[in-house]
C-alpha cells in the first residue's frame, strides 16, 4: 500500500485549515474516497477534506501532506501511533498532545509546536514560532516526554513549563528559554535570548554560549557530568549537528 497523501489543492488560498482529525488514529481502514468526504473546519466552516486536498493511497500508518503551508494547523494533533510526514510548512500547533506518533517537516512550523506532547517525536527542519514544546493557554504543563528536534531557530517561551521530554535546538532561542521549567532537558546550539531560565526550578539545559542568568541561579564550580556522554549518545538518531557533539 501506498502512502495515504494529502496534496493541497490551492498553497495560496487565504483560508485557515484545522488537519487535526487527519491521523492513523481516526482514518485507519478507510478508502481513498471515505477519506476525501470527510468533514473538515476550513476558514471557521465546515467543508470535506477534497474541498482543500487531493486525496491519493491509503496506508494511513503513513500519512504524507504535499504542498503544505502555514495556514495548514494541528497536524498530528493527538496521534498516538503511524508517521507524518510535512512538505513544506506546517501552520500551528503541530503535534499539539502528541502521544505517541513520529513527525516530520520539510520547512517551518508555526506557534506551539509539540504544546503539551506526551510521546514520539517531532523533527522541524527548518525553525518553530513562539510558546514550542509549551502548555495550551491556561494550563500549567507543557510538555511531558517525547523529543522535538528543531534544525533551525526556535522562537520565546521555547519549553516553558516543560515536564519531561527533551528539546534539541540546531540555532538560536528567543526570549525566555526554558522559563518556569520544572523537569526535562533543552540544548540549544545556537544564541540564548534574554531571561533564559526565569523561573526554572530543575531539568537540564544545555547551551554552547553561557547566556546572562537570572539572580535565582547559583554558581556550584566546574563538574564532570558522567551522565553527558549517555545522553549526548542517544541523540545520534537525531542527525547531525546533534549526532556528533
Amino acid at each position: 500500500m501506498s502512502a495515504l497523501t494529502f496534496t493541497l489543492k490551492n498553497p495560496a488560498g487565504p483560508a485557515d485549515i484545522d488537519c487535526g482529525g487527519l491521523t492513523a488514529d481516526t482514518l485507519a481502514g478507510k478508502a481513498a474516497a471515505e477519506v476525501a468526504a470527510l468533514p473538515l473546519l476550513v476558514g471557521g466552516r465546515t467543508a470535506k477534506v477534497d474541498d482543500v486536498f487531493e486525496v491519493s493511497g491509503s496506508d494511513a500508518t503513513q500519512i504524507v501532506f504535499r504542498g503544505s503551508t502555514a495556514r495548514c494547523h494541528r497536524i498530528g494533533a493527538g496521534a498516538t501511533t503511524g508517521s507524518i510526514r510535512v512538505e513544506g510548512d506546517a501552520g500551528d500547533h503541530l503535534g499539539a498532545q502528541l502521544r505517541g506518533a513520529e513527525i516530520t517537516v520539510t520547512g517551518n512550523a508555526g506557534a506551539f509546536a509539540a504544546c503539551e506532547m506526551k510521546k514520539g517525536r517531532i523533527t522541524v527542519q527548518g525553525n518553530v514560532g513562539d510558546y514550542a514544546g509549551a502548555p495550551l493557554p491556561g494550563n500549567k504543563k507543557g510538555m511531558s516526554g517525547g523529543m522535538l528536534v528543531v534544525h533551525g531557530n526556535a522562537g520565546e517561551r521555547l519549553a516553558d513549563q516543560l515536564r519531561r521530554g527533551q528539546i534539541l535546538v540546531g540555532g538560536n532561542t528567543g526570549a525566555y528559554t526554558a522559563s518556569r521549567m520544572i523537569a526535562g532537558t533543552v540544548l540549544v546550539l545556537g544564541q540564548v535570548g534574554p531571561h533564559c531560565g526565569h523561573g526554572m526550578r530543575r531539568g537540564t539545559l544545555i547551551v554552547r554560549q553561557r547566556p546572562d542568568l537570572p539572580a535565582t541561579f547559583a554558581d556550584c564550580g566546574t563538574h564532570t557530568l558522567a551522565f553527558l556522554p549517555l545522553l549526548m549518545a542517544s541523540w545520534k538518531e537525531a542527525g547531525a549537528p546533534f549526532a556528533t557533539l
